[in-house]
């Protein structure tokens, strides 16, 4: 599961911000505790709570003392909504500015996607 690309922390949330915004994780849902999530994965401890410490400082996840840790009431949105900017900032924004660079007039992007979307419907 875990690759060299980013501090295992790092995918640990990232894992659990898709598991959100995929719905395999529901609002208000429990998620596993750090141990159980140590143990499953065979990781230090230490190395999930940071993980489920970078969420829950996002908001993404709350702790009920005593139970455990539960994914937050508009967690998926807030995750959408910065999915949704850096979208249009990675992807949208330079595109347009690489069809700048070679010419590529807005109404040929246009076209090409209305394009993509039709075949995408059949």
């Amino acid at each position: 599961m875990f690759d060299e690309r980013s501090p295992i922390y790092q995918q640990i949330a990232d894992q659990i911000k898709d598991d959100i915004v995929s719905g395999a994780l529901k609002e208000e849902e429990q998620v596993m505790s750090t141990n159980q999530y140590a143990a499953f994965y065979r990781i230090n401890p230490a190395t999930a709570a940071k993980g489920f410490q970078l969420l829950t400082e996002e908001g993404i996840l709350y702790k009920k003392r005593g139970i455990g840790m539960f994914v937050s009431t508009g967690a998926r949105s807030t995750l959408l909504e910065a999915r949704r900017d850096r979208f249009f900032e990675e992807v949208v924004d330079r595109m347009v500015e690489e069809a700048r660079r070679i010419g590529v007039p807005l109404a040929d992007i246009l076209k090409h996607l209305e394009k993509q979307r039709e075949e995408g419907n059949q």
